[in-house]
């Protein structure tokens, strides 16, 4: 069973006969991050591709995951809707490593990076940095839970990977992640999302 977060390679995934279902589960959002003088200046930006084309044109260090993680994924796209590829230029430095490394990095270089709430929310104490972009629709981050078909894959444990999507969805499980993180950080990571429509 995976549970994911890359829309465009999930539905790629499904398309081509991988998974038995794929259910909504819950969603949080990217924020975009930086120091707090800004030096690109993206807190004018309304949009996240706007404020990832004033990093690009300002060459303000940027730190990437880098590792084609779904928050990596995420990320090349706002670069592409901002009509860049950072890749390979000095001021785009890629960790391979995951969110909290790659925050950790971005805090002690002074650099823009962009990273899911949840996990800021959870780091931010120990971080030189803040949210400067947040809340455009292509920051959405959305989760599914895809149960892999057994009978495309015999060996898999097809009935465990049911139960366990079934249980994500179930209304306990949604009722434990839209409480998760609220009472120690102030705000849930992340809304519960499970029979709602896709948006």
């Amino acid at each position: 069973v995976l549970l994911s977060h890359a829309p465009a390679a999930e539905l790629a995934w499904m398309a081509q006969g991988n998974g038995a279902a794929r259910l909504l589960v819950m969603h949080n959002d990217f924020v975009l991050l930086g120091p707090a003088e800004d030096p690109a200046g993206v807190r004018a930006e309304r949009s996240a591709a706007g404020a990832l084309a004033r990093v690009g044109r300002s060459t303000a260090l940027f730190v990437s995951r880098g590792d084609n993680s779904g928050t990596h994924q995420a990320e090349l796209a706002l670069w592409r809707a901002a009509g860049l590829d950072p890749r390979g230029r000095g001021w785009y430095q890629e960790t391979g490593q995951g969110m909290g490394a790659t925050l950790t990095i971005a805090a002690e270089k002074g650099a823009y990076t962009l990273a899911d709430r949840g996990t800021f929310l959870a780091r931010r104490a120990t971080l030189r940095l803040e949210i400067l972009t947040q809340g455009s629709p292509e920051l959405r981050n959305v989760y599914h839970v895809m149960p892999v078909d057994p009978a495309r894959f015999p060996a898999v444990n097809g009935a465990g990977g049911r139960a366990f999507a079934d249980f994500l969805v179930s209304p306990e499980a949604q009722a434990a992640i839209a409480a998760f993180g609220a009472e120690k950080y102030g705000e849930p990571l992340f809304f519960a999302d499970a029979g709602q429509p896709e948006s």
